[in-house]
């Protein structure tokens, strides 16, 4: 038995270093608003139209829809997070689902990461913690990455101002402004 745990231990060693090297990215924020709020905000069409994107599909259960368009004019398959599901959910505590990269990604936008949502509760509201993992290493996967190294502190800076001020984000200028690169004749080169 102390042989079997020994070599137990070993392999554990072994695969954990592989393990603990992943790429991923890891983000929190603290809110001022009640984990039910919280878990609304991200589990429910009109929550995430109140801080994340124009429009979106949401459905909060494993295989339902999670998809968030970023830009609403754009083709089928370019809106954004277009045919995204949810993996998991646990009402008011994980919710987690697939994920892709910007259209001007294409490469990298043909396969899906996944992203991960905790809600806890702590003294004057909820810890909200993201982690994104599933990073491949070559082609446009680095850019892809780095893309929501920036991203994703934004998406969760737009959430802390909808729960300080008490209002939904106002996408009429984001809105305008599509519509006009999408009315604008195609570059040519």
């Amino acid at each position: 038995m102390k042989n079997l745990m020994s070599a137990g231990l070993l392999l554990a060693g072994m695969y954990l270093p592989a393990w603990a090297g992943e790429p991923a990215i890891d983000v929190a924020v603290s809110l001022k608003a009640p984990v039910a709020e919280v878990w609304k905000a991200w589990t429910t069409s009109e929550g995430i139209t109140s801080f994340f994107a124009p429009e979106a599909e949401v459905e909060a259960k494993p295989g339902g829809a999670f998809r968030i368009y970023m830009d609403p004019y754009g083709a089928p398959g370019l809106k954004g997070a277009d045919d995204m599901v949810v993996l998991a959910a646990e009402p008011e505590k994980l919710l987690s689902f697939t994920w892709n990269a910007p259209p001007h990604l294409a490469e990298a936008r043909k396969q899906r990461t996944v992203v991960i949502v905790r809600f806890a509760a702590e003294e004057g509201g909820t810890r909200l913690t993201l982690n994104h993992v599933g990073w491949g290493s070559g082609g446009e996967w680095p850019a892809a990455k780095a893309y929501f190294d920036k991203a994703w502190p934004n998406v969760l800076k737009n959430l802390q101002k909808r729960f300080e001020t008490g209002k939904p984000y106002d996408w009429t200028e984001w809105r305008e402004q599509l519509k006009k690169y999408h009315a604008a004749p195609p570059k040519t080169s």
